[in-house]
């Protein structure tokens, strides 16, 4: 292929652009057309300029294998590694930054093979994944600035489970490249389970105990409420299960109904972008933040509901919207976040309520409101710092591990808190259930 050739391919088929400000960056997604070559065919292309075996070869040769192989690529995926070329300021590239976007998400499974064959800078073979590394997103970024392309939204003939992908797309990611590269990449295995399993669970725990109270409304009236294995309890906390399983337990279906909704609209389609492992750290996080910040701030005070997992989520998104604000594109944004500030509102006015209504049976109060403000807490740094970094990976974020730290540090404190403070503070706990 010669050097016209290759530059009338680029021109013809524009794969990345920069908005008026020079601060979007759009990579045109792969249109679903496989490469000839298997992945075991472009390997061994990579092998033949780099006999070094190192993992790296320099822009030059890089540009000589795109020039001699590019006739068997998709020319969207093409100008994109043009770019990756271009962009390169070390003058080298990474084959897993190759191979990341030349196969995925059509990437085989066969990865045990020469997994040793990689080290140093370039992560092993067996540890590759579709997020994208520092290096790759700068050379992105400074290697295509000239080029322009059509949006996501432009794209015609989608199936119903592809305008799901995108709606969710613009739903949560502010950069159109990482819109792109999203939907290029989801393939729906897995699922987002993660949520939807917590859901179903604490359906299925207040339908149990629904049916047993012989009540569905302010369930916490009932006088054998806090009598289940699952509440926090400030009289049972050495019970350490109960700082987690509090969350499929709630006062009533009100309660629940809240909750709930608010899981799902905005916990489901976090998932669907951002994977089960970052956004169940975030509500896990939440949770136990939650509880924690009960025993430390309302003492003599049980806790129910998955209000701080929520809260967690919902308040990382919000923050992730307002601060890439015209970056976002959802429709309606403005009034659904109005919507969405209501409804926590809401939530948690109603818990605030509740917590100082006369409990039905005194002296033990009704549940905390706290665990909230402790999902808030959680969701406006450590949630805010996963969501913001969706094209890259959180061990190489200086910010999460600060972040991380400092949570780490409450949980401690909390926990020797709860150790010593309670017997020290001579605090009049209430009866145990």
């Amino acid at each position: 292929m010669t050097t016209g050739t290759r530059e009338t391919q680029v021109n013809s088929s524009p794969a990345v652009a920069a908005n008026a400000e020079g601060e979007e960056i759009e990579v045109l997604e792969s249109i679903d057309i496989l490469p000839v070559a298997s992945e075991d065919q472009w390997k061994s292309m990579f092998d033949k300029y780099d006999p070094e075996n190192s993992g790296f070869i320099s822009t030059e040769r890089f540009r000589d294998l795109l020039m001699a192989h590019g006739s068997e690529l998709d020319p969207h995926k093409l100008e994109v590694l043009l770019a990756l070329a271009d962009g390169s300021a070390d003058g080298k590239i990474c084959y897993q930054d190759f191979v990341n976007l030349l196969l995925c998400p059509h990437r085989k499974k066969r990865r045990t093979e020469n997994k040793d064959r990689f080290r140093g800078g370039c992560q092993t073979y067996k540890n590759m994944s579709n997020k994208r590394s520092n290096s790759f997103r700068r050379a992105i970024l400074q290697g295509s600035r000239q080029l322009k392309g059509c949006s996501l939204r432009d794209e015609a003939g989608l199936g119903l489970p592809q305008r799901l992908v995108r709606h969710v797309a613009y739903e949560t990611l502010p950069r159109e490249v990482d819109r792109k590269w999203y939907f290029d990449s989801y393939t729906y295995c897995p699922p987002p389970w993660l949520i939807l399993a917590i859901t179903i669970a604490e359906v299925a725990v207040f339908m149990h105990y629904g049916f047993q109270l012989e009540r569905l409304v302010l369930q916490v009236s009932s006088p054998s409420f806090l009598k289940s294995p699952l509440p926090y309890h400030p009289q049972l906390r050495a019970q350490t299960w109960r700082y987690l399983s509090y969350i499929f337990m709630h006062t009533g279906i009100e309660h629940l109904s809240l909750n709930m909704a608010m899981q799902l609209l905005v916990g489901v389609p976090l998932e669907m972008v951002h994977g089960a492992l970052r956004i169940g750290l975030v509500y896990l996080c939440g949770v136990l933040a939650g509880s924690l910040a009960v025993s430390v701030t309302d003492m003599t005070a049980p806790v129910v509901g998955s209000s701080g997992g929520v809260y967690a989520l919902v308040s990382a998104h919000l923050a992730n919207v307002v601060m890439n604000w015209s970056g976002m594109k959802c429709q309606f944004k403005l009034f659904r976040m109005a919507m969405a500030l209501v409804c926590m509102s809401v939530e948690f006015g109603r818990a605030v309520w509740l917590r100082f209504y006369p409990p039905a049976f005194p002296p033990c109060p009704n549940p905390s409101f706290v665990a909230h403000l402790g999902g808030v807490a959680v969701g406006l740094t450590l949630g805010v710092v996963v969501l913001q970094n969706y094209e890259q990976r959180l061990q190489e974020q200086s910010l999460f591990w600060i972040f991380f730290f400092v949570y780490s540090l409450f949980v401690l404190c909390a926990v020797f808190w709860n150790i010593f403070a309670y017997s020290l503070l001579d605090v009049r706990l209430p009866p145990p259930p």
